[in-house]
């Protein structure tokens, strides 16, 4: 029990002789604050993932939400803004599957934003093949990266 106060009486001891060595150089001017390396912009290269982020907002859904809305030859869609998901009628949820199945691969998380835009809300069932479908892309250029 003594040695433990005796180490923590030392690590205390030794903190506050830093402390007071580090306020010293404070007012003599000479000590630098820490700079840390230049971030990379993302903006820069839209190829990489700048890293900075759990999540990278270049694939993210919600990414780029102040941009207006990017049409992808589906503007018969625009209809369905508004409407609740349960009241599609399964030709309507047909609507929204041929669309999403003719989309190219790297289009697929950029039409799910363009569909957040609009207002417009996916039918379970194709949502459901959306979340998929993003999952997959992210999967595979994780394993290419």
């Amino acid at each position: 029990m003594t040695g433990a106060l005796i180490i923590l009486l030392a690590l205390v001891a030794v903190g506050a002789i830093l402390y007071l060595f580090h306020r010293r150089d404070l007012r003599r001017g000479t000590a630098q604050a820490p700079t840390l390396p230049p971030m990379a912009d993302p903006k820069e290269d839209d190829s990489v993932c700048c890293g900075q982020h759990a999540v990278c907002e270049k694939d993210s859904l919600l990414a780029q939400v102040s941009e207006a809305p990017e049409y992808f030859d589906d503007e018969e869609l625009d209809a369905f803004a508004g409407r609740a998901p349960e009241t599609y009628t399964p030709e309507e949820t047909e609507q929204f599957r041929d669309v999403l199945l003719t989309l190219l691969p790297a289009d697929v998380a950029p039409w799910a934003r363009s569909i957040q835009l609009r207002g417009i809300r996916l039918p379970a069932e194709v949502r459901e093949e959306l979340i998929m479908m993003v999952a997959e892309s992210r999967s595979k250029s994780d394993k290419q990266s």
